[in-house]
């Protein structure tokens, strides 16, 4: 790599990926694609008081894609050196066999546009920076009460340089710096063990500490552990349910979008299949997925195939509006890529994928949706889940949730499960208020996992069936 190459922002040299490409085509691909990938990562992690991890890597690669009509080849190498990207080069283009002759592709640099200017490198900031930060945590999750028994804090940081050039003349690149933080709680008491969890992750640099109190983040983690040693058994059957704004955007992430995803609909995967322009949600529902958004988890400037990212509304007023798509999925149904084209990393082929799934702000205001509420659960915080994108039935656990009686939020709760189907509770949202919020998250998927953000202002669901402990 020349520093004239690195000027620009690019890992490769233009002139070395454009013989890369025209190798990539010299037996008939129809087309082809180089993607570079530099990544730099930094992780802590204190475990009651002591440090149980620090460590730093770096990881840096390419893969080449040839598409053949149906068919794709792939081939990764962590030799970025012409030689080596030839020969991955060579090994993905063995799956067309028309001997097409090599054919000259002319690249043209496109920059991308910002979505935050990075004020302070993670990898700038000294690992006892970071570890005091961690202890900040640990001592103030142990400040909260005498029944916290255990503490996690957790430090992560990465820079993933990326640029993605194509047969299509595209040559692009993107510089993605994330960071976050997180702090898991033990409490213990007459009721047992219970736990607590918090985090705060953005698209941002080692600024997100200006912002972003780690003594306020473990304070967070321990209050909710600690509220639910004298939490009462959840109720079992179907009853209305309030999420606090923020708290369940992984429920409409989980059960809605990725049935939105186009790859699902392509195989018949997804309860959504020849929904197009139809009602499949309450008016009141307009689900957005958006890679644009500033420092959200979920943000970047292109996707994994070069494609800047874009803002594409989903669901609008309860009809399905349009799918999310990636290059090869836009490419069979004449159709440009949604900027949902993502990968975990370099050894892997890109999928559609989300980036920031949220439903939009209604009119209501939060107090009065929960004081016309008589009895229900108030979920303050949603966990992990399950869903089957081919019929949409979910279930998904509570972490922090509450008792509603005659319009107020009264007893907490233990931690139970939702069991529903995507479809029927968008269905069955009939308040959405105006308090607007957003979180991290991970998505998986066949084995990738890729950082996506997930909200939604405080919204109600006329009824959700509880999986309790009322009967324990």
């Amino acid at each position: 790599m020349s520093d004239a190459g690195s000027a620009t922002g690019l890992l490769v040299e233009t002139p070395v990926i454009e013989r890369v490409l025209g190798a990539a085509l010299q037996r008939g691909g129809e087309f082809a694609e180089v993607f570079v990938e530099d990544r730099h990562s930094t992780s802590a992690v204190l475990d009651d008081g002591r440090v149980e991890e620090l460590s730093s890597g770096r990881d840096r690669g390419a893969g080449v894609r040839v598409v053949v009509g149906e068919t794709t080849g792939y081939a990764h190498t962590a030799d970025l050196s012409e030689r080596g990207l030839l020969a991955a080069a060579e090994a993905a283009a063995a799956v067309a066999r028309q001997g097409g002759g090599r054919r000259v592709v002319a690249l043209e640099h496109r920059e991308s546009v910002k979505r935050n200017e990075v004020e302070q490198l993670p990898e700038d900031v000294s690992k006892a920076r970071k570890i005091e930060l961690l202890v900040q945590a640990d001592e103030a999750a142990r400040a909260s009460g005498n029944a916290i028994s255990q503490v996690s804090a957790s430090y992560g940081d990465g820079r993933r340089r990326i640029q993605v050039a194509n047969s299509d003349g595209t040559l692009v690149a993107d510089d993605q710096v994330r960071t976050r933080f997180s702090v898991s709680c033990v409490a213990v008491g007459d009721t047992g063990m219970q736990t607590g969890y918090e985090s705060s992750a953005f698209t941002v640099g080692f600024e997100l500490f200006d912002t972003v109190d780690v003594r306020e983040v473990a304070a967070a983690a321990a209050r909710r552990a600690l509220v639910k040693l004298t939490a009462r058994p959840a109720p079992s059957g179907e009853v209305p349910l309030i999420l606090e704004s923020g708290s369940g955007g992984i429920l409409f992430h989980e059960a809605c979008g990725h049935g939105l995803e186009a790859d699902h609909i392509a195989k018949d995967a997804s309860v959504y299949v020849g929904q197009m322009g139809e009602q499949v949600a309450s008016p009141l529902v307009t689900l957005v997925d958006d890679g644009t958004i500033g420092p959200e988890w979920g943000s970047f400037a292109v996707d994994d195939e070069g494609n800047s990212a874009q803002r594409n509304v989903l669901i609008e007023k309860g009809v399905l509006t349009d799918y999310m798509w990636d290059y090869l999925r836009g490419r069979k149904d004449n159709r440009g890529s949604s900027g949902n084209g993502r990968r975990q990393n370099y050894r892997h082929l890109p999928m559609v994928r989300m980036t920031n799934t949220f439903l939009l702000n209604g009119d209501a205001e939060p107090e009065e949706i929960l004081a016309q509420t008589p009895t229900g659960v108030y979920v303050a915080k949603l966990g992990g889940g399950q869903v089957n994108t081919t019929t949409g039935d979910f279930v998904f656990g509570t972490v922090e949730a509450y008792l509603i009686e005659d319009g107020h939020i009264t007893e907490p709760l233990r931690d139970a499960n939702l069991i529903g189907n995507g479809p029927e509770v968008l269905r069955r949202i009939d308040a959405v208020a105006n308090d607007f919020a957003m979180g991290p998250g991970t998505c998986g998927k066949d084995g990738q996992s890729v950082p996506v953000g997930c909200g939604q202002p405080t919204l109600r669901i006329t009824g959700v069936t509880i999986g309790g402990t009322a009967g324990d």
